[in-house]
């Protein structure tokens, strides 16, 4: 039967929608009945379309609406004006052309020039409508006079925002500064006109200074009445005028009286000050130079002096003059005429000119119409109020001076020009005589070329500092990025780690730093050297050359004298590295093939005949390339011609063993302890030669030993080469002779211990591998850098190395600079330099008539390379006595090495070399 179904169940149901929807309980019980198996694997089925259904509701985005596109038409069409008046504005002038677009403000900034144009509208133009009433009510009513200024201000901080916009750390002081400033303004106003109070209505507040005036104003008055809130309010006023101008109290007299300059109120007195302390300068030089009394023997005058003044030429030796700076002085040891302190004023202009300082009034009127080589010295018009001051120095120095010791030419009048037809002048003014009546000039620094100014910040330096922030907040690390310094070759960024946080969490972070970089040389310095910082050192993608022309010239700047001063490089923070090579006292070179060795040795040989003469250094090349450093042949800093033979190099080396030895018995024998004061006594007379002796007592110059590969010296004479290189870094640097040691195989039997624990200073190139690097420098580092003149530079007395980029020379260069020293004089060689086979016709008489048994014997030994006493006696057929003398006598010349019990001995001579070891036994020449 059906069941009967009742208007109240039909209504029940309706109700209930869902309920049709439900399986019958059949169903689920069915469902139910299932084994616990079948409901595991039908579990996961179940789940699965939920997730799925789930993804998918998430998925589907919202419809953009109409609203969004509007606003973001809006908003591309307003920065597109914005940054068109930013360009506008930036384009005037020069500040601001280059700024970066990550740091421009330009839509902020035309909202405040709009605001400026509506509220100057509502103030100046008196608008109607609701606009201006707005105007009225806001501007108006807080400013109350005052409101007429409002618009000036807003335009002001609007451009700042264009044109300055990465100068965030100014804000909150301008912002200061601008609130004080406008209160002060506002209450005086507010004062002035009478403090009207609120009962009298909001007219006359407006009147008066306002809401801003009255709220500053009331309570001041109130408390202490209009005498004290005045000057509290004028105070108010100036520190906030201090405050936005950044003007410290002490330097409020000095800011008006530049303000009153740059009005033409008040005369500069800088320039008087300026031009008497220069002018005082060279009065007391020229006071210090007339009685002077020129040492050593004169030459004679070029043609293109005067003859009267040509007994006056400078003749001066090492250590008794001073040397040629960027800022030329007066000579101490001799007088000089007008055309040479005119000369010297035409290059202390240019120094001058170089780095950034005015030049002087006298020298800026001594330098009119002067050449100096073939450039013409160009100054401003001196200052006129300069001359009254100049004549009167003038008088003073020819009272005050001295009568000189001998009679002297009339010298022409300092504070005017010399005369204006053309005359020649010799490209440097001070000259050095050396023994024969040589006159020596310096090479003159233009003959390198200038390079242009480094970079401190790009693009690049933003986003590493970024990538590195990012890395650090990734891996929840206390640091941040507080400061950078870029150097030619790679920047280094300062990092400080926030408190209890451990170094070793940055120095983990190597490999990800690098790779958030994309660089895989990044050198980590734990810590920077006088910092609490972390250093990380990231090679620049555009590299800078470092010129040796710069940092010579900064070393003339400095005027100082050492003759041994070399021009290493530029290191990380920008400064330029100069090292005297007296001081280190010796040196070691070493780097990969292409690291920049060969390139740093020819920066320190023109470096050397840059500032030297050959009287105060003297060098021995040892080239066993032949090709690296033929550029410098016939140079007259050679003692002997650029040694190729690795065994005369050997043979070189004792020499200087030699010369070190006789250098200390006249030490010993005059009682110094120095090569330097024993020159200068020397020089001033105080040591002379025993009674009948014939010798006459010279300065010794300094002895610069160079060799180019150690390495291949090693391999043919390991044991001499290493006996000498030992015995002069141990004694020779009281002698004044000092060696540089260039390797491109920087391993242990090469650089061996002896000869690291007595080189002190080290330079390493870029390694091929960590041991390389501690061999160098005993300590990892160099196998990190990125060569080319990337180098890590430590020297003697220094904890931790400095990272540098190498200077470079170019072959022109080096080709200028040799052809004028070889054009000032040839060299002097020394015959005993290179010791030939004379010295060994000494020892031939121990062989006596066993010259052809011992030939026998050297040629089948060397040409075997088995030296052995019983084979000498089988294959020569003599008995034991005559054989072990035979191996005697070899081991004399070095053919053998010692015995070592039974068995056979080292051949210390290669097959090729028989022929030369076969000269020497026979007494001939090794040829």
């Amino acid at each position: 039967m059906s069941p009967v179904v009742s208007p109240g169940n039909l209504t029940h149901m309706a109700s209930r929608p869902s309920a049709a929807k439900k399986p019958p309980p059949a169903k689920k019980a069915a469902s139910k009945a299932p084994a616990k198996k079948a409901a595991a694997k039908k579990a996961p089925a179940k789940k699965a379309p939920a997730r799925k259904a789930a993804a998918k509701k998430v998925a589907p985005r919202p419809a953009p609406s109409p609203t969004g596109g509007i606003y973001r038409l809006v908003r591309a069409v307003w920065l597109g004006v914005a940054h068109a008046v930013g360009a506008v504005f930036r384009g005037i002038g020069q500040g601001a052309k280059n700024l970066d677009p990550a740091h421009r403000k330009d839509g902020v900034a035309l909202l405040l020039l709009a605001i400026a144009l509506i509220v100057a509208a509502g103030t100046w133009a008196d608008l109607k409508g609701p606009v201006g009433d707005l105007v009225e009510i806001l501007v108006t009513g807080a400013f109350g006079r005052l409101d007429l200024l409002v618009p000036i201000l807003l335009a002001v901080i609007a451009v700042r925002f264009i044109r300055h916009p990465e100068k965030p750390e100014a804000n909150g002081r301008i912002v200061i500064g601008l609130s004080a400033l406008v209160i002060g303004v506002l209450g005086q106003v507010h004062i002035a006109c009478g403090s009207p109070a609120r009962g009298d209505g909001m007219q006359a507040i407006r009147d008066a200074g306002g809401l801003i005036g009255w709220g500053m104003a009331t309570p001041l008055s109130y408390a202490m009445g209009d005498v004290l809130a005045v000057p509290l309010l004028v105070l108010l006023t100036v520190f906030g005028l201090l405050v936005v101008t950044a003007t410290p109290v002490n330097a409020i007299p000095q800011r008006l009286r530049l303000l009153g300059v740059r009005l033409g109120l008040v005369r500069d007195p800088a320039e008087d000050e300026f031009a008497f302390a220069d002018d005082e300068r060279y009065d007391e030089q020229w006071r210090e130079a007339l009685p002077a009394r020129p040492r050593g023997r004169r030459a004679p005058a070029p043609e293109a002096y005067d003859p009267d003044h040509a007994e006056q030429e400078a003749l001066t030796r090492r250590r008794g003059r001073p040397r040629r700076s960027a800022v030329p002085q007066p000579d101490m040891d001799r007088p000089r005429d007008a055309v040479d302190v005119a000369a010297a004023a035409a290059a202390a202009l240019d120094g001058a000119v170089l780095h950034g300082m005015p030049p002087s009034p006298v020298v800026a009127d001594l330098t009119q119409g002067v050449r100096v080589g073939d450039q013409e010295a160009t100054t401003p018009t001196p200052v006129p109020a300069a001359r009254p001051q100049q004549e009167k120095l003038k008088q003073d120095t020819e009272q005050a001076a001295p009568e000189p010791q001998r009679p002297r030419p009339g010298v022409r009048d300092l504070t005017k020009a010399p005369p204006a037809e053309p005359r020649d002048l010799p490209a440097r003014a001070e000259q050095l005589q050396l023994s024969g009546d040589i006159t020596y000039a310096l090479p003159s620094l233009d003959l390198l070329e200038r390079g242009g100014p480094g970079k401190a910040r790009s693009a690049a330096n933003d986003l590493i500092v970024e990538s590195l922030t990012t890395v650090f907040t990734e891996f929840k690390v206390d640091a941040s990025v507080t400061g950078f310094t870029r150097g030619p070759t790679v920047t280094r960024y300062e990092v400080e780690l926030g408190p209890a946080v451990k170094v070793e969490r940055i120095t983990a972070l190597t490999k990800n730093i690098a790779y958030a970089v994309a660089s895989p040389d990044v050198r980590i310095i734990s810590p920077i050297p006088g910092k609490s910082a972390v250093g990380i050192e990231i090679p620049n993608t555009d590299r800078e050359m470092v010129n040796l022309g710069d940092v010579l010239r900064l070393a003339e700047s400095a005027e100082d004298d050492d003759p041994m001063l070399v021009a290493f490089g530029k290191d990380v923070e920008g400064g330029y590295v100069m090292h005297s090579l007296a001081k280190m006292p010796h040196m070691l070179v070493a780097g990969a093939t292409g690291s920049g060795k060969s390139s740093c040795i020819n920066c320190l040989i023109t470096s050397i005949m840059m500032r030297a003469t050959p009287e105060d250094v003297r060098m021995i090349l040892v080239d066993p390339k032949r090709v690296e450093l033929t550029a410098y042949e016939g140079i007259p800093h050679l003692i002997t011609p650029i040694i190729t033979n690795p065994k005369r190099a050997a043979e070189a080396l004792q020499w200087v063993v030699r010369e070190m030895d006789l250098r200390y018995d006249d030490l010993a024998a005059y009682g110094y302890r120095h090569i330097d004061d024993f020159n200068k006594a020397v020089r001033e007379g105080k040591v002379k030669p025993p009674e009948g002796s014939e010798r006459e007592l010279q300065p010794y110059p300094y002895l610069l030993v160079i060799v180019d590969e150690l390495a291949d010296l090693m391999m043919v004479a390991p044991r001499d080469v290493e006996d000498a290189i030992v015995r002069i870094t141990q004694l020779a640097r009281a002698a004044g002779i000092h060696l540089v040691l260039a390797t491109q195989r920087p391993s242990v039997d090469v650089v061996t211990g002896l000869i690291k624990a007595n080189v002190p200073s080290r330079l390493a190139f870029a390694t091929s591998s960590l041991a390389d690097s501690r061999v160098i420098l005993d300590q990892p580092g160099a196998e990190k850098l990125i060569g080319k003149g990337d180098g890590l530079f430590l020297p003697m007395g220094a904890n931790k190395p400095t990272r540098m980029q190498g200077a470079f020379v170019t072959e022109e260069e080096i080709a200028g600079v040799v052809r004028h020293c070889k054009d000032q004089m040839t060299p002097v060689f020394r015959d005993d330099v290179v010791v030939g086979t004379k010295q060994k016709k000494e020892i031939d008489e121990d062989i006596g008539d066993d010259l052809d048994l011992l030939c026998q014997a050297a040629e089948l030994v060397v040409s075997t390379q088995f030296g052995s006493t019983s084979m000498l006696q089988r294959k020569l057929r003599v008995g034991f006595a005559k054989a072990g003398r035979l191996m005697d006598l070899m081991e004399s010349r070095n053919i053998v090495g010692p015995s070592e019990g039974s068995k056979a001995r080292d051949v210390l001579v290669k097959p090729d070399e028989l022929d030369g070891v076969l000269a020497v036994i026979r007494g001939e020449s090794e040829g």
